[in-house]
């Protein structure tokens, strides 16, 4: 029995021995239509004998060059010509491979057709495993899933690409990007309803200025629409990132959310939307590791509308680089990649360098560590708030980057910590026209806590009732 199961084995890895890479190639060779499919993912690599290897390089260089099939006749004179670089025994195999093709016919042709991509997976699955093998040395298990999940993905892309002339009328038709909201009208404005499907946006504060609670006032405001939102936590713990999107969602402050159990519990289960918070320790988690958390969620059916990872500078990279700045601007295009593959918006966010601790409006030079990595953002968004601004619970959001519209804008914004609360004021200017103008503030000034708590409790009241 064991005996007839390696049999088994070795005749299934011997389906794409020779004869078949010889039926492959005369296929290439000889419909022009095959060759345009399946040379988007044959790999002259994959084809495991030199005279095939040399064979079909002459066709894909004239195809390459002429932009058209070589002819019989075409192929016979550049097999005489073009030749003399190989090696005698290698001319000789190619000439005689190129009579017997023409002269004789193909009985399996339908069989390397329907196998044909198969083949080309697998010759690429085995170059991924033979690379792999060096980077169990260093442990890269991250780059090793990498390299071994790219490897599987051969063939899937069938988009080749936008044709001017042919997908005219499709440029035409209204562009479908799915905006999620931010919330804040005045900016939803600017940037066509929101952050939309496909899209990276990216907060940029300095420590301690409100990073995690634009994310979860972005993730709210998302809630309420009605998305599934999946909010990734490397800094905080769940739980607390989960008590922020209570008071942020019913307005009740987070001193006092046990007090109030029930009636928030009331508010939330009636939500269109829902959250699911995943928790990982600070530099514990790669996109890599993200992926297969969403993945796991879309076999129970839970397919996300939005999704929050904080922050970005937290998570490892794949692929382990020599110079911290490059492994940063790697993250950063491995979730721009995400969010195409999962057709959904991602908010993350970046933490400034020290000249942005108490900057007036914060701007993308004073990004940490990489410049570069917000590249590939399409919108970029920063929170600055001096010391008196913490004071008054006031700040300002900069529009650094947007994608859909107009930036250089500059925000007035009322951000109350103590229930999640984040307003926009009126536009007041942009950074072009005038950087060091001071900025008129329509924030209520400095009160004492016991104070602050007190006209808490009253705002609270007025906003239940107007509910």
């Amino acid at each position: 029995m064991n005996v007839s199961k390696a049999t088994d084995k070795r005749q299934t890895f011997a389906r794409y021995g020779k004869t078949f890479q010889e039926g492959l190639v005369q296929l290439i060779y000889q419909d022009r239509p095959f060759a345009d499919q399946i040379t988007e993912v044959l790999d002259l690599n994959f084809l495991e004998l030199e005279y095939l290897r040399v064979f079909t390089n002459k066709i894909t260089s004239y195809r390459e060059k002429y932009s058209k099939h070589p002819s019989a006749n075409a192929l016979a004179t550049i097999l005489k010509t073009e030749l003399d670089s190989e090696d005698t025994v290698i001319q000789q195999q190619v000439k005689e491979y190129f009579t017997r093709i023409t002269t004789g016919e193909l009985d399996n042709e339908e069989y390397i057709k329907e196998k044909s991509l198969d083949f080309c997976r697998k010759q690429n699955l085995k170059e991924a495993m033979m690379q792999s093998v060096g980077l169990l040395e260093s442990s890269s298990f991250d780059e090793i899933s990498k390299v071994i999940n790219d490897s599987l993905k051969l063939g899937s892309e069938t988009n080749f690409g936008h044709d001017f002339i042919a997908d005219f009328e499709v440029r035409y038709q209204p562009r479908h990007r799915q905006p999620v909201t931010t919330g804040w009208k005045d900016i939803d404005n600017i940037v066509g309803g929101g952050l939309g499907k496909n899209e990276l946006g990216v907060v940029i504060a300095p420590t301690g200025a409100g990073k995690s609670m634009v994310l979860v006032h972005l993730g709210s405001q998302a809630i309420k629409e009605g998305k599934t939102v999946i909010h990734y936590t490397l800094e905080l713990q769940d739980t607390v990132i989960a008590n922020r999107y209570d008071s942020c969602i019913t307005g009740y402050p987070l001193s006092d959310l046990m007090n109030f159990k029930e009636e928030i519990y009331d508010e939330i289960k009636d939500l269109d939307g829902t959250l699911i918070v995943k928790e990982y320790p600070t530099k514990s988690a790669s996109v890599n590791t993200i992926k297969a958390h969403l993945n796991k969620l879309r076999k129970r059916g839970i397919n996300p509308g939005l999704i929050i990872v904080d922050y970005a500078d937290l998570l490892k990279p794949v692929v382990v680089r020599k110079e911290k700045r490059a492994e940063l601007e790697s993250i950063y295009e491995d979730l721009r990649g995400m969010a195409n593959e999962y057709e959904c918006p991602i908010w993350t966010a970046s933490q400034t360098n020290r000249s942005g601790l108490n900057a007036e409006v914060i701007t993308m030079e004073q990004i940490s560590e990489a410049f570069n990595k917000c590249f590939v953002a399409d919108f970029i968004m920063s929170v600055s708030r001096t010391i008196e601004d913490k004071q008054n619970n006031t700040g300002k959001i900069f529009i650094a980057k947007n994608r859909n519209g107009p930036d250089g804008i500059v925000y007035d914004i009322f951000m109350d910590t103590s229930n999640v609360k984040i307003k926009t004021m009126p536009k007041t200017n942009t950074i072009s026209a005038n950087p060091q103008t001071k900025m008129i503030s329509s924030s209520p000034v400095a009160l004492g806590p016991k104070k602050q708590k007190e006209l808490l409790q009253n705002k609270y009241e007025v906003y239940r009732k107007r509910k």
